[in-house]
């Protein structure tokens, strides 16, 4: 026979909702472990008094009496499991797992029975449905009917709301009204949020950052209630799922954190985690409403009728009698100023990263609580602003994605220790794994870089563009003469200097629109185009056409020499076509004269200095003005070369 039984995927139902998780029967107590909260249920083995093997709607279950009152169920169980947990609990426990059986008539009326935290529907002794009373919010009782109402869940896509019995009038004791008994039984074990009776203590104006507030904080037996100047929060201790107590990094302030589940809410906004921010110099004296015996027997020497310190301590050791929990706080994990957390950014929002001992959480805005064991690896990452920083990315098995941004570089040995020391899978671990600073930047090279490769393209590219601005020399734009006078004058460096130059940037060469000709001035001097044969017939006959028309305007003068010219034969037309002929060849030998003219003149200048003519000048004939007019031009075409 082996030492424990474990299950994996065996389910509870919270509040309508299953969560699924893993049990576990040792010899001395019997473990369950919520895998989404990570909540353990701790069963002791001499409190076992009764276990039921059922049919239920996820497989089998198996239902748990205790000596204390409380009752467990648990489903999702094999059929083949029955013989060997039945064996278990009868060579380790002494306890014997009995069969029952479910009615399944259907029937809406039977016999309600109260036994402990649970409300059974029973017809003929077989249970038809139980209500876990803890879930119940409220009672109400009306003529012969009874109304319950439930806690709602977020989790749940469908939520039952409310249960209503009737109840028929007794028949027995006079006076005894059956409506209001059925509902103090219930109210008795119910989870009712009220109010009665004084608080154990009250902290008044305390600085809450989530939600952001200044609330009076009132201690109840079974509850918290925050009393603000807009809302108020009851919050059930069974709802607490774990505490925190965390130093900031200034050393003069403490985070005290709560962890809910189910958490509060204001109307469409979940507060999963309750943050109080109080500073090291404040301190209380705090006074408990009860007498000395009741505290005493209550809380078994973990708190005092009187008390005084710090009023984070007295917040902390109050919450921790009441709720029965322990308090985390950061574990042997110490940062590079000597803190005992990192600060990082989160969605744009500034806060501190705790690695604690089984976790890490993050406040304040918002609030991150992650388990290593739903961690399924980390990645150190680049930052994307500068290489002063780095990313911390955290991956749960679920699939979500954390991103801790801008982490000061010198956190990185630090941190990398503590994640290899806890195990954690580390994504982007390389053969690179020397762990300083300075092998911090090349962490993720062996990655493909998408954004590194595009620039690296885009590099290449502006490199070919000046080459080949500069291979195309003067018929380039100006720029690529000066990219080209750059790279001759590196060539002249040394190759020392050329390592400690950086390497210059690519220039674009804007590309320019061309721009419009300008129009040329008319030269007076230039031969005019020979008029045509319409102008020389209309020149010639203006004159006729004024005297035959007396007082006719300007206009009309070239309105009626255009009807006269449409009505001209064609020998008439042939005549003055051939006088517009004449005239330009008259005109076209004029212009050839002129410039024989002018070449002329220039060819005869070029003959005379070729035969040498008395132009020709010596040496010690060039007068000094000459001379120097000379060097001048000289002087200045050399400017132009080597500009």
């Amino acid at each position: 026979m082996n030492e424990t039984l474990e299950f994996n995927e065996i389910y509870q139902e919270v509040k309508g909702t299953w969560n699924d998780g893993r049990l576990r029967f040792s010899k001395h107590t019997v473990v369950y472990k919520n895998s989404k909260t990570g909540k353990v249920d701790s069963i002791p083995v001499p409190e076992l008094t009764q276990a039921q093997w059922r049919r239920v709607c996820l497989g089998h279950g198996i239902k748990l009496w205790t000596s204390t009152g409380n009752i467990y169920k648990y489903d999702g169980f094999k059929d083949t499991d029955l013989e060997k947990i039945s064996e278990y609990f009868k060579a380790n426990y002494k306890v014997e797992l009995v069969e029952k059986d479910m009615c399944v008539k259907g029937w809406n009326w039977g016999t309600a029975k109260f036994n402990g935290p649970l409300l059974s529907f029973e017809v003929n002794e077989s249970p038809v449905f139980e209500i876990p009373l803890s879930s119940v919010s409220q009672c109400a009782t009306g003529k012969n009917e009874v109304t319950v109402e439930f806690h709602q869940n977020d989790d749940t896509e469908v939520s039952l709301m409310e249960v209503r019995f009737y109840v028929p009038p007794s028949t027995g004791e006079e006076g005894s009204d059956p409506v209001e008994a059925f509902a103090q039984n219930i109210l008795s074990e119910a989870d009712v949020i009220q109010a009665t009776g004084d608080a154990v203590c009250i902290f008044r104006e305390l600085q809450c950052l989530t939600p952001r507030g200044r609330y009076d904080i009132r201690i109840y037996p079974t509850f918290l209630h925050l009393h603000g100047k807009t809302f108020d929060y009851k919050i059930p201790y069974t709802t607490v799922l774990r505490l925190f107590l965390l130093p900031h990094k200034d050393q003069r302030q403490m985070f005290f954190v709560i962890s809910l589940d189910p958490p509060i809410k204001q109307g469409q906004t979940r507060y999963h985690f309750l943050i109080l921010l109080f500073s090291k110099e404040e301190d209380v004296d705090l006074t408990l409403n009860m007498n000395e015996d009741e505290v005493e027997r209550r809380f078994e020497g973990k708190l005092h009728k009187n008390m005084s310190g710090s009023l984070y301590e007295m917040v902390s050791r109050v919450m921790k009698a009441l709720v029965n929990r322990k308090i985390t706080v950061p574990g042997n994990f110490q940062g590079h100023s000597g803190a005992q957390c990192i600060t990082c950014s989160y969605k744009a929002s500034s806060g501190l990263l705790y690695p604690l001992e089984r976790g890490f959480i993050y406040v304040h805005k918002p609030p991150v609580h992650l388990r290593f064991e739903e961690i399924a690896c980390v990645n150190f990452a680049r930052g994307t602003t500068t290489t002063r920083s780095f990313d911390f990315e955290i991956e749960t098995k679920q699939g979500n994605q954390y991103t801790f941004s801008s982490i000061e570089r010198e956190e990185y040995g630090k941190l990398f220790d503590f994640v290899n020391a806890k195990k954690l899978n580390i994504k982007n671990r390389g053969f690179k794994e020397v762990r300083n600073d300075n092998m911090y930047s090349d962490s993720d090279d062996d990655q493909h870089d998408a954004y590194l490769e595009r620039m690296k393209e885009e590099g290449k590219i502006r490199e070919e563009a000046n080459d080949s601005d500069d291979s195309e020399g003067e018929s380039g734009e100006y720029d690529s003469k000066a990219s080209a006078s750059e790279s001759s004058a590196d060539d002249g460096d040394s190759d020392g200097d050329r390592k400690k130059k950086p390497a210059k940037k690519a220039k674009f060469v804007k590309e320019r629109k061309p721009r419009k000709k300008e129009k040329k001035a008319k030269d007076s001097s230039a031969p005019k185009r020979p008029m045509s044969a319409y102008m020389l017939w209309l020149n010639s006959s203006r004159d006729r056409i004024k005297s035959e028309n007396p007082g006719i305007s300007i206009t009309e003068i070239s309105k009626k020499a255009g009807e006269m010219w449409k009505q001209l034969n064609k020998e008439k037309k042939e005549v003055t076509s051939t006088l517009y002929h004449w005239e330009r060849k008259k005109k076209g030998g004029k212009n050839e004269e002129k410039r024989k003219r002018k070449s002329g003149g220039g060819r005869e200048k070029e003959k005379e200095r070729a035969t040498g003519n008395d132009s020709f000048k010596s040496r010690e004939f060039i007068s000094s003005e000459e001379s120097s007019s000379e060097s001048d031009k000289g002087k200045r075409r050399k400017r132009k070369v080597t500009h």
